[in-house]
């Protein structure tokens, strides 16, 4: 192989990691801009995430939190831009992503992957709507219920939370709901790739449920009502994804006919 022949196979590559470099940086310039608008609106941001809580206690109860060290709410405000960020600038990121792999895609499989791409911040959003409106107001309520009002012979017992561990609490509930509720997405796909069937997944489906209920119990905090709110939707979500990919092999099917007619 001559040098001239080495450099053009090199040239592809080169263009590649070029416009990998310029996806990313218009990603991060998206995710920085963003960063800024959250951080500047940090407080508001908190506030409105603090209101399943002020349900569980009661609109007109005083909600009080604590931080318990001088820099404990600084880089709270600090997380919470940054999640606000990685959810604002979600649009960019999958615009991005989808500009970069479209010209490797057929103009069938481009028009496929868009709904996709659609779907996937729709259902994120109805999984964190499920957190904050449902599950987060009754954990709440499931935690207040543990406090202890004291008196004879007992210690008052109460919950004062700290607003950095309250933030990562419903945090970890928004982005726990949100990619599980990516499920259908994701077994769609491989089923559109061949790597998964209908069949298949009925017959994983007591492996799904022993799984799901496992993840559940990792990515929730240990209580009941938490644990069961997001495995229950999962596995809802996994017989709905059985319909997609079943609907797939048979539009499959209907087209391989088509074609040996």
């Amino acid at each position: 192989m001559s040098k001239d022949d080495i450099d053009l196979s090199k040239a592809p590559l080169i263009e590649h990691l070029t416009e990998l470099r310029d996806r990313l940086m218009k990603t991060l310039i998206a995710m920085a801009v963003m960063f800024v608008i959250c951080f500047y609106f940090a407080d508001q941001v908190f506030n409105i995430l603090v209101w399943p809580y002020q349900r569980a206690v009661g609109v007109d109860t005083e909600l009080r939190l604590i931080y318990t060290a001088p820099q404990e709410f600084f880089f709270t405000q600090l997380k919470l831009s940054l999640f606000g960020a990685l959810f604002l600038s979600f649009p960019v990121i999958a615009m991005q992503v989808y500009k970069f792999v479209a010209p490797g895609l057929y103009n069938n499989e481009r028009g496929a992957f868009i709904p996709f791409l659609m779907a996937t911040p729709i259902l994120f959003v109805l999984g964190g709507s499920l957190v904050y409106f449902i599950i987060m107001p009754l954990a709440m309520t499931f935690f207040l219920s543990l406090e202890q009002t004291g008196g004879a012979g007992q210690a008052s017992i109460q919950l004062v939370a700290r607003v950095s561990e309250y933030l990562s609490l419903i945090m970890t509930l928004l982005f726990a709901f949100g990619l599980c509720f990516q499920m259908p997405v994701v077994l769609t796909l491989l089923g559109r790739a061949g790597i998964v069937s209908s069949q298949g997944l009925k017959d994983k489906r007591k492996y799904a449920v022993v799984g799901t209920f496992a993840l559940a119990a990792v990515l929730t905090p240990p209580d009941p009502i938490t644990q069961i709110g997001l495995a229950v939707p999962t596995l809802l979500l996994y017989e709905l994804s059985i319909l997609s990919v079943k609907m797939i092999e048979k539009k499959r099917a209907e087209a391989e006919l088509a074609a040996e007619d």
